[in-house]
């Protein structure tokens, strides 16, 4: 259905006009910038017997940064923590605010992938990870059973 274009973006927002805590803006972007639209997302590809994933990460640094392998699953976590204050012109502080956030994903990569096999590189806010496929498990040769009588 089409809104006629009297109704700005935020229609509900102007019907429940709830309070707005002005200055604090959305919590993300003060941690993330504009660019938290694009955290964690993933480009996973295939070559050559291996996986490559690429995880965007923008404005967090290496040690923000933790990969970590568990019963076959690769998690990917990511902490960032932010502290804001302001004086006045004698020094003394009126206002101090504190932000934390964290995010994580994990990916299941095969029970016989491990730690040593995941190579990792963090540049320009992309962390780059590559780990072997995992082999395809060969079943057993079928063999005939044999009746006795």
């Amino acid at each position: 259905m089409l809104a006629p274009s009297i109704f700005g973006e935020n229609l509900f927002d102007d019907w429940f006009d709830f309070p707005s805590f002005g200055g604090l803006g959305r919590v993300e972007n003060k941690l993330y910038g504009d660019r938290s639209g694009r955290l964690m997302k993933t480009d996973v590809h295939e070559k050559d017997g291996q996986y490559d994933m690429d995880i965007d990460l923008p404005g967090f640094k290496k040690e923000d940064i933790k990969v970590e392998l568990h019963d076959g699953y690769l998690q990917v976590s990511a902490v960032k923590g932010l502290n804001e204050e302001e004086k006045d012109e004698k020094g003394k502080l009126i206002r101090q605010e504190r932000y934390s956030g964290s995010m994580q994903r994990s990916f299941y990569v095969g029970d016989s992938i491990k730690q040593e096999d995941v190579k990792a590189k963090f540049e320009q806010g992309v962390l780059k990870l590559s780990f072997p496929k995992e082999g395809e498990k060969k079943l057993p040769d079928k063999q005939p059973i044999m009746i006795e009588g």
